[in-house]
C-alpha cells in the first residue's frame, strides 16, 4: 500500500514564518487537483448552503473581472487537468450541477462560480489610492482570519495584525510595490500553521485573535499532540489579470496530520527543521500564530520523531 505524502513541507526551512518568500510560478502549475477534490467542493457547498455571507463578498463593479477570472480558470484546467475537469453542457466546465449548488444570490457571481471548480480560495484585489484592497473573494478555508473583516480593506490593513507587516513597515511596502510590478508572470510562496483538528473552515475574528493572544490557551489540553495536531499549509499564488489588471490571489490549503511526518522518508531532517522553525519565533510571532502554550510540547514531539530510527 503506498503511503501518502505531504504534498509541500515549507517547513523544512525552504518557507520561514514572516517573510514574503516570492518565487515564479509556471503557470501550468498554477491550480493544484488532488485526490481531495469531491470532497474540498463539498464543503464549500456546505459552507454557501449555510454561511455563504461568510464566505464570499464582492464589490459593485467587480463582475467583469470576477468573468475574466472565471475564463482563465476553465482554460487552465481543461488543459492542465483534463482527466478531472471537462466541458459539461451549459456549465463552462467541471462537474455537473455546480451552478444550482450556489444559493440563488450567488449564482450570477462569476466568482463564486468559479470557486466551485477547484480547491482554491479566490481573492480578487483591485488598486485604487490607498493601495491594493479587497474587492471580492470566495474565502471557504480561511487560516485564521475574517473575510468580512478584511472586505475592502488595502493591505496594509489587511496585513496589520500580522507581526513586522502593519502599515508603515518595510515589508508592507515591499508587499505594495511587489503588487504594482506583477505583470505577465506568476508568483507563489508559503505560509503553515498548526491547528487542532482537520477542519477546513478555520476563520478567526480580531476580537478572538486578540483574546487567544492575551489568554494563550492550549490547542491541545490533553496533551496529546500527536492525536490531534495538523500541520496547515497555505500554497498562495499572484497573477495580474490581462484585461481588468486586477489581482487575483489564491489560497490553497493542505492539512496534513503531524504524525504523518512519522512515516516520511526524511522525518528526521524535516522534524530538526520544525522545531527549529517553531524554536526561532518570538513572543510577539508565537502569539500570533497561537503557539505559545504549545510550542515547547510540539519541538518535544519532533525531537522525538527525529530520533526515532
Amino acid at each position: 500500500m503506498t503511503i501518502r505524502q505531504p504534498t509541500h513541507t515549507p517547513y523544512d526551512g525552504s518557507s520561514k514564518l514572516f517573510n514574503i518568500g516570492l518565487k515564479p510560478l509556471d503557470f501550468d502549475r498554477w491550480i493544484e487537483v488532488d485526490e481531495f477534490l469531491l470532497p474540498h467542493l463539498a464543503e464549500k457547498q456546505r459552507l454557501y448552503a449555510e454561511i455563504p455571507e461568510k464566505v464570499f463578498v464582492e464589490e459593485d463593479g467587480t463582475r467583469d473581472a470576477q468573468r475574466e477570472v472565471l475564463d482563465l480558470l476553465v482554460a487552465h484546467l481543461e488543459a492542465a487537468h483534463p482527466g478531472t475537469h471537462r466541458r459539461s453542457g451549459a456549465e463552462p466546465i467541471g462537474f455537473e450541477g455546480t451552478i444550482g449548488r450556489l444559493p440563488p444570490a450567488l449564482r450570477g457571481a462569476p466568482l463564486a462560480r468559479a470557486s466551485l471548480l477547484v480547491q482554491e480560495d479566490l481573492i480578487l484585489m483591485r488598486r485604487d489610492e490607498r493601495g491594493w484592497r479587497l474587492a471580492a473573494g470566495s474565502l471557504c478555508f480561511p487560516s485564521s482570519w475574517s473575510l468580512r473583516e478584511k472586505f475592502g480593506k488595502p493591505l496594509q490593513e489587511i496585513h496589520e495584525p500580522v507581526p513586522g507587516f502593519g502599515p508603515g513597515t518595510r515589508p508592507a511596502e515591499l508587499i505594495n510595490r511587489m503588487f504594482d510590478g506583477l505583470q505577465g508572470q506568476a508568483v507563489e510562496r508559503f505560509n503553515w500553521s498548526i491547528q487542532a483538528g482537520g477542519a477546513l473552515y478555520h476563520p478567526l475574528s480580531n476580537v478572538e485573535r486578540i483574546d487567544r493572544a492575551t489568554n494563550r490557551p492550549s490547542r491541545f489540553p490533553d496533551g496529546d499532540v500527536k492525536a490531534h495536531a495538523f500541520i496547515r499549509v497555505e500554497r498562495q499564488t499572484l497573477r495580474k489579470l490581462p484585461a481588468s489588471r486586477d489581482i487575483l490571489f489564491t489560497i490553497r490549503i493542505h492539512l496534513d496530520p503531524l504524525e504523518l511526518l512519522m512515516r516520511h522518508p526524511d522525518r528526521a531532517a524535516l522534524a530538526i527543521s520544525f522545531a527549529e522553525q517553531l524554536l526561532a519565533l518570538d513572543q510577539q510571532q508565537l502569539d500570533y500564530k497561537g503557539l505559545t502554550a504549545d510550542r515547547d510540547r510540539l519541538v518535544e514531539f519532533l525531537g522525538g520523531m527525529a530520533r526515532t530510527p
